[in-house]
């Protein structure tokens, strides 16, 4: 009987530590994530600001010599990220190839001019900064027409900073909600051995000799969890960085350390905190109470 009863103690006691393990690291593969994003929303935004061009249309007759030289300068330019030329003749073929048909059979001319897209840098990417670049653009002589999506401009200024505001209100939100989902878990794994803890008290141990071993036990499931959430975020890293290399993920090492040796520190200082409560309360209580 006695033999039976240690092993369904035992097994008791490995749910437990599997029940912490796995909610430590949901939890904190979670809050790595957030963490993630938070880290990269500079790097997010900069990405998509940095698809937008500045279309500059020339004159016509203007010297293969002049376009070259316009484009240099332009490239040399702060604003300019890169700069691509654009052939009437190229442009022709893409918009014959958008809309399904030759429309120069039907025009018998092609009415589109050279162009050259000035694809501009993130902290260019303002309304403000914008209408500064289009005028100054616009007093070259060999530039028709200067053209640029002003309301994505004007959105993706607003959305940025109504986003950025929501996931810094969202990772506090939720790290809150990370510290009481993991501080339950531990809560219930002591739970489960209250009365191994008033037991060791009744018979002389000291608070802080029984409290000990608690606290290396749980310090050990949040860094086993810490590690599981670690490589779980590992792997959605990979495979966004395999469908968007432009965020360099993997190549940033300074942003691997700092995320993931926060995911270990606040997986180590929850539980270890949660454990150091949870055996102050039952030491503290009364032995009738601990069947309540």
């Amino acid at each position: 009987m006695s033999k039976s009863f240690d092993k369904y103690q035992k097994r008791r006691l490995r749910s437990s530590y599997v029940s912490v393990v796995v909610s430590v690291a949901l939890v904190l593969f979670l809050l790595g994530l957030l963490g993630l994003l938070v880290l990269k929303t500079k790097t997010i935004s900069d990405h998509f600001k940095e698809q937008v061009a500045i279309t500059i249309f020339l004159n016509d007759g203007v010297a293969d010599e002049d376009i070259a030289m316009l484009q240099t300068v332009l490239e040399s330019q702060e604003y300019a990220k890169s700069v691509e030329f654009v052939s009437k003749e190229e442009a022709a073929k893409t918009f014959s190839a958008d809309i399904g048909e030759d429309f120069i059979e039907y025009l018998g001319d092609n009415p589109l001019k050279d162009a050259l897209n000035v694809y501009v840098k993130s902290d260019f990417v303002t309304p403000e900064k914008m209408s500064e670049i289009e005028k100054e653009l616009s007093e070259n002589s060999s530039v028709f027409e200067v053209l640029y999506d002003k309301p994505l401009i004007d959105l993706l200024t607003k959305n940025i900073k109504r986003i950025s505001l929501w996931v810094l209100i969202f990772s506090g939100f939720f790290t809150l909600i990370a510290v009481v989902l993991i501080n339950s878990a531990i809560r219930l794994s002591v739970y489960s051995k209250r009365f191994t803890i008033k037991t060791m008290q009744m018979v002389g141990a000291t608070k802080g000799f029984i409290r000990k071993p608690f606290i290396w036990k749980g310090v050990q499931l949040g860094i086993i969890g810490a590690v599981v959430a670690i490589l779980g975020v590992g792997v959605v890293m990979y495979y966004i960085n395999k469908n968007l290399p432009e965020l360099l993920l993997l190549e940033d090492k300074p942003l691997l350390g700092i995320l993931f040796g926060s995911i270990l520190l606040v997986g180590i200082i929850i539980t270890l905190l949660s454990t150091f409560f949870a055996t102050r309360r039952f030491l503290n209580l009364k032995t009738e109470e601990l069947y309540y």
